[in-house]
């Protein structure tokens, strides 16, 4: 926060602070060989996934010696080594967790590939779609919905019709809705989830976490510092 502050990040820096406990509830249950994407929120899970710290802030801050050579800024991180990556257009997790779930089903193993997403993104075409297919490929996706109850500076019940779980369960997908800002809760939630996923019968599974950002959209948001 202090370096984007004094000026040395450009543009806007989406942080994931009130995001935390999603991240390292679900992560921590994860292991070598899953796979990873996530939204513009991206560093925390970066960190967790034990991508060196310097690379990634050097990448925000635009340097050559950064994870991209400083191309990709905080919005679009990517590590081969790790099977992490991030990106700035909404929903996009959805397709690129998709890809890596059918890359591990043809390699046959038991890994999984998970999405982290704001309940914006559930209105984006190819987030529903990647449900979808997932679903109907019996593809081991776990979709984390990071909700925090506004699109922006849209409230989301104003923009999003229905309940995300009753849309997600036309689609075929099985999911439970939880208190994202208990990390102890997100654990043994996840942790029940992923080790079903992992069974025989690859399936896909979708949690829809609660949370609020302390910062608003984007750090320094001049609207809306604080939102519940």
């Amino acid at each position: 926060k202090k370096i984007w502050e004094e000026g040395k990040i450009l543009g806007e820096m989406h942080l994931a602070i009130g995001e935390e406990a999603i991240f390292a509830g679900v992560i921590y249950n994860l292991k070598d060989g899953d796979a990873i994407s996530t939204d513009h929120r991206s560093t925390p899970a970066f960190i967790m996934r034990n991508v060196d710290n310097l690379s990634v802030l050097l990448e925000c801050m635009g340097h050559e010696k950064g994870l991209c050579r400083g191309f990709g800024g905080h919005m679009h991180l990517f590590s081969k080594e790790h099977l992490i990556s991030s990106s700035g257009i909404v929903g996009a997790s959805g397709p690129a967790a998709l890809g890596y779930a059918l890359a591990l089903k043809y390699k046959k193993t038991d890994n999984i590939a998970v999405a982290f997403f704001g309940e914006g993104a559930m209105n984006q075409g190819m987030l529903l779609e990647s449900m979808n297919l997932a679903s109907t490929w019996n593809l081991p996706v776990l979709f984390v919905c990071k909700d925090s109850g506004w699109a922006i500076t849209t409230k989301a019940n104003d923009v999003t019709g229905g309940d995300l779980l009753d849309r997600v369960k036309g689609l075929g997908i099985k999911g439970v809705k939880i208190d994202g800002t208990e990390v102890e809760n997100v654990f043994e939630i996840s942790k029940r989830v992923i080790s079903n996923m992992r069974g025989r019968r690859k399936q896909p599974f979708f949690i829809q976490a609660t949370c609020f950002h302390r910062e608003g959209h984007f750090l320094g948001d001049a609207l809306l510092r604080y939102h519940k």
